[in-house]
Formats: structure tokens, sequence, C-alpha cells
């Protein structure tokens, strides 16, 4: 096992969380994270791109270390899971953040 995965691990074990709600918490971490230390508006792109790329790269380096281990290719299917759950709540909150009328009710 590589040392990505021993490290979802423990954030698994420490926080009680399983796979997919530690993808949930990182996205949500990161695009919030992002908008603070940018001082950046939700509404803005960038803290939805850094959600994205945070989610491709954690994927990459999954499918690398997988691909060591097994010896075999890189197959993405089984990846675009966790980049979904990574994204899903960063973009309902940028969504909301765009929509004052919604928001004000």
């Amino acid at each position: 096992m590589g040392e990505y995965q021993e490290l979802k691990l423990v954030l698994m074990q420490l926080f009680g969380l399983g796979k997919d709600a530690l993808h949930i918490y990182v996205g949500i971490s990161v695009f919030l994270l992002t908008a603070i230390l940018f001082r950046l508006p939700l509404r803005d792109w960038r803290p939805l791109a850094a959600v994205f790329l945070a989610a491709v790269a954690g994927e990459v380096i999954d499918l690398f270390e997988w691909s060591n281990r097994a010896r075999g290719p890189l197959l993405w299917g089984n990846h675009w899971h966790d980049i979904w759950n990574t994204m899903f709540w960063p973009t309902v909150l940028s969504l909301l953040a765009r929509s004052p009328k919604l928001l004000k009710r």
C-alpha cells in the first residue's frame, strides 16, 4: 500500500469517516479554505477550480499507486465517482452564492 493510501486510511480512522465521506469533507474544506486564504467570494470560479484540481490530483495519485502495485493499466472508470463526491457540494455552494435571491429567502 502506498503512502497516500495509508494517509487516507489514517484520516478515515481518525475522523470515523467512510471513503465517500472523506471525499466530501476534503472537497468542502478545499473550497472554503481557498476562499478564505485568498479572500475570494464563494461565487468566484477559483475556489471551485482548486477543488477540481485537488480531486483530480488525488485520483491521479490513486491510479499510479494502483498501477504500480497491480502492474496493470490505468483505469479511470472507477475514479469518476470519487471526483463526483469531491465536487458535488462545493459546486452547489458556488451556485447558491451566485444566486442572491435564493439565499435571501
